[in-house]
Order: C-alpha cells, then sequence, then structure tokens
C-alpha cells in the first residue's frame, strides 16, 4: 500500500465529514435527551418506526453494560489508526476515504456520549425488523463500514480486470 499525497481540498473535505458528523451526531442526541426523554417514545410510523429514548451503558444491543472504559479504549486505539490512515493517503481511492471519514466521526460522536454522560444516547428505532435501538453515529459507523466494503470489493475486481487483461494481450 503506497501513500499517496492528499490535497489541500481533499484534507479539508474529509475533515469537514468528520466535524459535520460529530455536530449533526451530537445534536440529535441533544435533541433526544432535551425533548425525547421526558416522553420516553414517539412513533414516526406506528409499529415500523419509533424515535425512542435509551440510555446505552454497552455495545450493540447493550452488551457488556457499564464497561465504558473497554469502548473508549477500543475507540481510541482504532480512530487513533484510522486518522493517520486517512490524512496520510492509505486509503486507496476517495469512497474508501470518505467511508474511513464517516467511522472516525461515528467513533468520536459516541466517544463522546462514553466521556461526558457515561453512557450512549441512541434513540432510531425501528419497529419493524425488531432492530437495536441506535443513533447517528452508529448509522455513520455502519455506512462508512459498509462504504470501505464495497470500496474494497471494487479494488479487488479492478485489480482482477487489471490482471486478466494483462494476461490475456
Amino acid at each position: 500500500m503506497k501513500p499517496r499525497k492528499l490535497s489541500l481540498r481533499e484534507g479539508l473535505v474529509y475533515t469537514a465529514i468528520i466535524l459535520l458528523g460529530i455536530g449533526l451526531d451530537q445534536l440529535t442526541k441533544w435533541l433526544a435527551v432535551r425533548f425525547l426523554a421526558p416522553v420516553d417514545t414517539v412513533p414516526l410510523i406506528k409499529d415500523v418506526l419509533h424515535l425512542t429514548y435509551v440510555e446505552n451503558r454497552g455495545a450493540a444491543f447493550g452488551m457488556l453494560a457499564d464497561d465504558r472504559w473497554v469502548f473508549l479504549v477500543a475507540s481510541s486505539v482504532l480512530i487513533a489508526v484510522l486518522i493517520p490512515y486517512l490524512y496520510l493517503g492509505l486509503a486507496e481511492g476517495r469512497l474508501a476515504s470518505v467511508s474511513v471519514a464517516m467511522i472516525v466521526a461515528g467513533g468520536i460522536g459516541n466517544m463522546i456520549d462514553r466521556l461526558t454522560l457515561g453512557y450512549v444516547v441512541d434513540f432510531i428505532d425501528v419497529r419493524l425488523i425488531h432492530f437495536a435501538v441506535f443513533n447517528g453515529a452508529d448509522s455513520f459507523v455502519c455506512v462508512g463500514a459498509c462504504l470501505l466494503a464495497l470500496s474494497l470489493v471494487r479494488a479487488i475486481i479492478g485489480e482482477y480486470k487489471d490482471k486478466k487483461k494483462k494476461n490475456g494481450a
């Protein structure tokens, strides 16, 4: 993996994605605490999508509840690896870079909650499929991870086509 030099514009775009992601996550969580916590749940589409206030003290589905330091250390290590990966140009292509920026934004968003509150505020409740209650930061991490996987698949297919073309020529 050969580093590529990021342009100032690219660096600013990735920084903007991270800062906007953190800001959006924290704003929506503040709104959830302010307006949703007192009423517990608000159906947007009855039995399909609700806004439900939850204080998640663990990981996904509340696993390892009250072990916030485990998540703080793991998140810190991951973010400490991903930021240089992003800004040193190690991510191959813009899609991979945007994906990494989204993962970093989500990781920092949930880390802020764990540091300041001792838990993560969740509020998006997809009841149609009985999914876990989650938040914007979780969405950034999941969408970023899916886009990163897509980016890797595209790179593998591209390498395969190049190799096939080279061998067939």
